[in-house]
């Protein structure tokens, strides 16, 4: 196992399209809940516990070998907002072309051809993270990473934060994103004897509603 690949993974420049996703940051930006760092970490705080927790058993389950089928109807199940399941197919659509790309393999292609139009990030996370050689726990604290990074990045184009205070933030929830990863492939170790209702489905309403009011916007910053 190269350790080195998660880094790979989980690098921001990674050409995943994450950078186009504010991960609900741009709407709660405008509704004035995020105004400075104390709510951003508010925040992502919310958004670890809940987005975070199933993204990261979605990706564990992918790299214990979960049917990627039953992976993406449960990441479906777990989204209620069509704007963020949307959102989640895009991403995973151009995460499956970065990660072909960097590390070629059949179980790629075939998820490739089987979702045409994109599976659940999460899933796709997880099968590119086993094509690379990591482990559920990789798979797990990078979708949890995921969750917080994007935010704090894109609150400071948002709000033109001070990027050290936005970095203290993530550092700061560094203890807790221990536990939320721990927590998901806990989870996620179940699946083979429980199937997909063993994985968590905890849910932020406000990310759920946010997402279809930003969806209607005529002008935004960024694609969610």
């Amino acid at each position: 196992m190269s350790r080195a690949a998660l880094l790979v993974l989980a690098d921001g420049r990674f050409p995943a399209g994450g950078h186009a996703h504010s991960g609900g940051a741009e709407a709660a930006v405008r509704a004035g809940r995020i105004t400075d760092a104390a709510g951003l970490a508010d925040f992502c705080r919310g958004r670890l516990h809940t987005a975070g927790l199933v993204a990261g058993a979605l990706a564990a389950a992918a790299v214990l070998g979960a049917e990627p089928g039953e992976l993406d109807a449960a990441a479906d199940a777990r989204t209620p907002s069509p704007a963020l399941r949307t959102a989640a197919r895009r991403l995973g659509r151009q995460l499956l072309r970065a990660t072909r790309a960097s590390w070629p393999c059949g179980e790629l292609d075939a998820l490739a051809r089987r979702f045409p139009k994109g599976a659940h990030q999460p899933v796709v996370l997880g099968v590119a993270a086993r094509a690379a050689g990591l482990g559920p726990d990789d798979a797990a604290y990078c979708a949890a990473y995921e969750s917080v990074s994007g935010p704090a990045t894109a609150t400071v184009r948002l709000l033109g934060l001070d990027p050290f205070d936005a970095t203290g933030v993530l550092a700061r929830l560094a203890p807790e994103l221990d536990r939320v990863a721990d927590r998901a492939v806990t989870a996620a170790r179940r699946v083979a004897d429980d199937g997909v209702d063993a994985l968590p489905a905890a849910s932020g309403p406000l990310l759920e509603i946010g997402a279809e009011w930003h969806a209607a916007w005529p002008v935004r910053l960024f694609a969610s």
